[in-house]
């Protein structure tokens, strides 16, 4: 199935009433970027830029399925520094 990222930004900026550098801040992907993006002029195809934009957006996992979420580290003890 074809994933239209540009498409899914600019739906989600109009629905939202936001503009491109406030999905930057959501995101972290620079406005140049979201702009050729929603253009067409670029397209997202790196895993790792998808996730950002996905968990940046707070997408629900039953929309994106677990694969595309960033897994939350187990609580664990706090580290300790060795010196």
């Amino acid at each position: 199935m074809h994933k239209d990222f540009g498409r899914l930004c600019q739906l989600v900026r109009e629905y939202g009433h936001l503009r491109q550098e406030d999905m930057a801040l959501l995101t972290g992907l620079s406005q140049a970027f979201l702009s050729m993006l929603e253009s067409g002029q670029r397209r997202l195809t790196n895993i790792d830029r998808i996730v950002v934009l996905l968990d940046g957006l707070n997408a629900p996992v039953d929309i994106t399925g677990p694969m595309l979420r960033p897994v939350a580290a187990a609580p664990g003890p706090p580290l300790r520094t060795v010196s």
